[in-house]
């Protein structure tokens, strides 16, 4: 008795008791596992293929189809943000391991959402049988596929551009590996990572339609989400649907900026190496109330306390090196570096021999030149829209990049323009071309402007908004203004952010393609000619071979075009436009 009275006086004493935020904050944390649960319970229900999954416009049930859509949304992005620490980091510090995962990121951003679905489907209905979980994972690695290489790359840019001042300060600490990845890689990275977590989570909405509008064995399944609701909305021609989803997606794009990335972003102010006072600070309602808590800020300090004690581990503690060991390695990365030449030569002459021996079996050659020309059409679109974004974005990104209090009122309009899916402007577009005559190959080509200008915007705006403030103030004190200012100072500290938002932006762009390439309302389609349209049809008709056909001839061109354009233009940045 008495043991348990001092308890409560202890208690009392350091003021640990709840408070009414308490309540409030317990009361939000509560009802957001709640509705987790629920939807992740339905996520698992039985289901057997060819189960009629009727979808409804009445708008009653959009917060159900918004609650579904939304977990597969933040699971496709935890698996993308373990996906980029893992990965990425790895490739950042060792050269042999960047050697193959840059360019299999390279290989899998060009592939396009429905090609990850047509593969991955059949093998999750096989792994999960009589379950529904086999259609929600493939919608979910599909969801994944659209958010994964963007922050992968643009992790891996910043991991690399670390100051030396701060490699520096991590030698002469003994900071082990482990250790340097939390106390110096992911700090310098948060600010940039942030904002690819917004821009990805935005991608994920733009490709939501494909992702839960799953085709199988003839056979289309629909998955309860918004995605979905637009799909059936598009086919019955129902205006006031698409209304209905899109206020459903304002809703909720608002309420994840508010409880997850704005208070992230607020958290996350404080890792900003900066020398000198930034004009103002982030700031979040949500983390204002928590500060206000008495129960879970003491939980909070504690729950910090073991983070740091985790981070503190000396892990992976490099050995000294010698001359021995640095002779021993160097030979040992020689006989890598051919072991993997001649892997890599071989793998790449055995794909060749074999796809070229089966598809001239299969396809007429006359089919292949035919895909080959609609693939530059395509090319041709996504180039020029790179160059439309570049130049009306990289100014736009630039000014809010530099203005805090101008990014932190933009982050949520950015994030709600570039999730808007393309589907949604289709019956618009669809009007203009039909009412005025217009080129359908030319106006249906801005529907993929939605899918790419994100990607420059968004990491313009984070490459701005790391620049050294003390580096802009000498720039101020010695009058160096307009040209010369960018010319000298903004163009290369944001050149490295803005080759990664590019490349992705091509990757995004060439996804885009298939879904802007054929606009249909009600019983009106509309085609244009390129790779993104020829992808499209022989899925809706189940034409597997050229699919693959047209798939792997995508595939194959943006290999090329990031190969000799992007990849030398990203080796540039690492290597003269880092500011350390």
């Amino acid at each position: 008795m008495i043991s348990l009275r001092n308890t409560f006086m202890t208690v009392y004493k350091g003021r640990l008791y709840p408070n009414y935020w308490d309540i409030i904050a317990l009361f939000f944390a509560l009802a957001g596992i709640i509705l987790l649960a629920a939807n992740a319970k339905q996520m698992s229900a039985p289901y057997e293929l060819g189960q009629a999954l009727p979808i409804s416009l009445d708008p009653r049930y959009l917060p159900g189809y918004a609650g579904r859509t939304i977990l597969r949304m933040l699971i496709a992005l935890f698996c993308s943000l373990l996906f980029t620490l893992v990965f990425a980091t790895w490739a950042a510090k060792s050269r042999r391991a960047a050697r193959i995962i840059i360019p299999v990121i390279d290989i899998l951003q060009s592939v396009p959402i429905l090609g990850f679905l047509s593969i991955t489907i059949v093998g999750f209905i096989r792994l999960f049988p009589g379950s529904m979980l086999g259609p929600e994972c493939a919608s979910i690695f599909a969801v994944f596929a659209s958010q994964a290489w963007n922050m992968a790359l643009g992790f891996y840019q910043t991991v690399r551009s670390v100051p030396s001042e701060l490699k520096e300060a991590a030698d002469m600490f003994h900071l082990s590996a482990w250790q340097r990845f939390w106390r110096i890689d992911v700090p310098f990275s948060m600010p940039g990572l942030l904002w690819n977590m917004m821009m990805s989570m935005s991608a994920g909405w733009f490709f939501v339609v494909a992702s839960e509008a799953i085709s199988v064995d003839s056979q289309q399944i629909l998955l309860p989400g918004i995605g979905s609701y637009i799909t059936v909305a598009i086919r019955a021609a129902d205006v006031h649907a698409i209304w209905y989803a899109i206020f459903a997606m304002l809703a909720v794009i608002l309420l994840y900026d508010q409880l997850f990335f704005r208070p992230l972003i607020a958290w996350a102010d404080k890792f900003k190496s900066e020398q000198v006072a930034q004009e103002s600070e982030a700031n979040s309602w949500l983390v204002n109330m928590l500060h206000r808590t008495r129960l879970l800020r003491y939980i909070g300090q504690h729950v910090a306390i073991f983070f740091d004690a985790c981070v503190n581990v000396s892990l992976l503690r490099s050995r000294p090196k010698t001359h021995r060991t640095i002779d021993r390695k160097m030979r040992y990365e020689r006989v890598i570096a051919w072991v993997y030449n001649i892997v890599l030569i071989s793998a790449v002459l055995g794909a060749v021999v074999y796809i070229a021996n089966f598809t001239f079996h299969k396809v007429p050659f006359s089919e292949i030149l035919k895909v080959f020309g609609l693939g530059l059409i395509t090319a041709l679109r996504v180039f020029c829209l790179i160059i439309i974004c570049t130049l009306i974005w990289v100014p736009i990104g630039v000014w809010i990049g530099l203005r805090s209090r101008v990014a932190e009122f933009v982050q949520p309009v950015a994030q709600i323009l570039a999730a808007f899916p393309a589907y949604l402007l289709y019956p618009l577009v669809v009007f203009f071309i039909v009412k005025f005559h217009l080129n359908v190959n030319i106006w249906v080509t801005p529907l993929m402007i939605l899918g790419a200008q994100w990607y420059v915007l968004f990491n313009v705006i984070a490459g701005a908004s790391v620049l050294p403030k003390d580096l802009l103030q000498v720039a101020d004190n010695f009058g160096v203004n307009y040209w010369l200012r960018w010319r000298t100072l903004i163009l290369p500290g944001i050149f490295p952010y803005y080759i990664t938002g590019a490349i992705t932006a091509v990757g995004g762009a060439w996804n885009a393609s298939i879904v802007a390439e054929v606009v249909s309302w009600g019983d009106t389609k509309l085609v244009a000619t390129g790779l993104g349209a020829y992808i499209t049809e022989n899925t809706d008709s189940g034409n597997f071979l050229h699919i693959a056909l047209g798939i792997g001839m995508m595939c194959i061109l943006v290999l090329v075009f990031n190969r000799l354009i992007w990849r030398p233009l990203y080796v540039l940045a690492e290597t003269r436009y880092t500011l350390n």
